[in-house]
Parts: C-alpha cells; sequence; structure tokens
C-alpha cells in the first residue's frame, strides 16, 4: 500500500505540472532532474528528498511548504 503522503504530493506535482502545460520532461530539465523521476514521483513510487523537493519548488518558483 502506498502511503498517503506520496499520493498527495504525486498528485500535487502533476497538477501543478499540467497547469503549467509542462510534460514531465519539461518539469523534469526545469528541475534538473531525469522525467522518469519525475514520472515516478507522480506515480507514487518515490519517497523523493527534501533537496529534490526544493529543486521542484524551484522549478515552479513557489516555496517548497507550496507543494505539501
Amino acid at each position: 500500500m502506498k502511503e498517503k503522503i506520496l499520493r498527495n504530493f504525486g498528485t500535487r506535482i502533476k497538477k501543478l505540472r499540467i497547469k503549467k502545460g509542462w510534460s514531465q520532461e519539461e518539469l523534469g530539465d526545469r528541475a534538473g532532474l531525469h522525467r522518469t523521476y519525475i514520472g515516478s514521483i507522480e506515480r507514487s513510487e518515490r519517497n523523493i528528498s527534501l533537496l529534490n523537493i526544493e529543486r521542484l519548488a524551484m522549478a515552479f518558483k513557489a516555496k517548497p511548504k507550496d507543494l505539501l
């Protein structure tokens, strides 16, 4: 069973990415992460580090807390 926090985080990232009109590859490029890594976050397969949360927040021009 996937943890609720991973599902919620992955869903939030996907919604923000789609709202921006970005592909997983574009988000990955902007955040310095691989597109397959973005996909695994969105599918709740990754328990990502705080450093990568910060990278995603910077890509979205948001604060890390806004992603949670």
